[in-house]
């Protein structure tokens, strides 16, 4: 799929930014104004980070979300590519055979954080295996990456403030956002994730959340954001690699 022109991305994608200061002033919580379609919801459901090692692509521009592993359920179409033209690796959370037909439980790039949905095998649909994982610790302020469940890298991060919290639960990376300035409040990179603030409603695509970058290494090991997750930017050109539909499982 073509690619949107990175100015053009990056407006869809960043709410306005704030001034750079260092940690007296936060930057504002990453956003995205991808089209919005609604789709089917179980609520918020716990997963199991050690089972989260498949996602699921579509060839096509959208995919049919089901409320059930059902062909009788409830179902919408989703579109499969974020503002930034990149198609979309949707998290498996389970998997099961039903009437003969493969289906996937996959977690939703919507509100509420942790709403799932079912899709259906088809000759569209790729099941791909996911080698990469984030995990972050806020009472730590640690970020660790794990590439086929070996420690790969470690790196202390600035999270949410108490008023404007970093949401915990289970997400994942929805879109690469290269910035045009690693001086700029997003610092030298952002991977926009699959979930959004708990608290911050009326921004710009409804609060999504990101790990993104920052020049000043003193914003690591405190809360400082509206609940993003900052990294310093030596560290965080180091995710640049990191695939879509890559697990990231925030806990405190």
């Amino acid at each position: 799929m073509k690619r949107l022109p990175l100015p053009v991305g990056l407006a869809l994608l960043l709410a306005a930014c704030s001034s750079a200061n260092r940690v007296a002033t936060p930057s504002p919580s990453f956003a995205s104004a991808s089209p919005t379609v609604a789709v089917p919801s179980e609520g918020p459901t716990p997963h199991d980070s050690a089972a989260l090692d498949r996602g699921v692509e579509v060839s096509g521009s959208t995919i049919l979300v089901s409320r059930r592993p059902d062909e009788g359920a409830s179902s919408r179409l989703m579109v499969t590519h974020n503002p930034m033209g990149e198609k979309l690796v949707f998290l498996v959370t389970d998997s099961l055979e039903s009437a003969g037909s493969a289906w996937y439980k996959i977690l939703l790039p919507r509100r509420p954080n942790g709403s799932t949905g079912w899709v259906k095998q088809d000759e569209r649909l790729r099941v791909l295996a996911l080698h990469e994982r984030i995990e972050i610790d806020l009472s730590t302020y640690t970020l660790r990456r794990f590439t086929d469940g070996q420690l790969a890298d470690r790196f202390k991060v600035g999270v949410g403030m108490p008023y404007w919290p970093t949401p915990t639960g289970t997400f994942y990376v929805w879109a690469h956002v290269p910035q045009a300035s690693p001086t700029g409040p997003y610092g030298a990179y952002a991977l926009g994730l699959s979930g959004f603030s708990d608290v911050l409603t009326d921004w710009p695509g409804g609060g999504r959340f990101a790990i993104h970058g920052t020049p000043y290494r003193a914003n690591t090991g405190l809360k400082v954001s509206h609940g993003c997750i900052r990294v310093f930017n030596p560290d965080v050109t180091t995710l640049r690699d990191i695939p879509l539909g890559t697990p990231v499982v925030i806990s405190r």
